[in-house]
């Protein structure tokens, strides 16, 4: 499992987590999309666009490996947001590359690309 060194370890002042420290030895976690409600708590909100705006920052418009990126995190973003990089697709590989859907990360999370995401 790629470890992403300098990505953060979680939305600081929170216990939102954005990477895990070791690969699950029962198998690793699928990603699968997850439906973000209007409804949802201002944290959670706040802590997606601190996520989109690290991914922004460590990989810009270049396809990038899972890794150790949070599962759970991921799949907040995941079909949206975040895509698939490559055709097949395995989502439960901590090998499998995933990419920024430009636009519509732009579109869901402006704060993220001009610098007003933080706490």
């Amino acid at each position: 499992m790629l470890k992403h060194k300098g990505f953060p370890g979680r939305f600081p002042g929170t216990d939102f987590q954005f990477t895990i420290r070791r690969a699950n030895p029962k198998g690793v976690t699928p990603l699968a999309p997850r439906e973000r409600f209007a409804d949802r708590r201002p944290p959670d909100r706040k802590a997606d666009s601190a996520f989109m705006a690290c991914l922004w920052e460590h990989f810009g418009t270049e396809p990038f490996e899972r890794g150790n990126l949070d599962a759970g995190r991921l799949s907040w973003l995941f079909g949206r947001e975040v895509i698939p990089a490559t055709d097949p697709f395995d989502p439960a590989s901590y090998d499998a590359l995933l990419k920024i859907d430009e636009n519509r990360a732009r579109a869901s999370f402006p704060e993220a690309f001009d610098g007003t995401w933080v706490a």
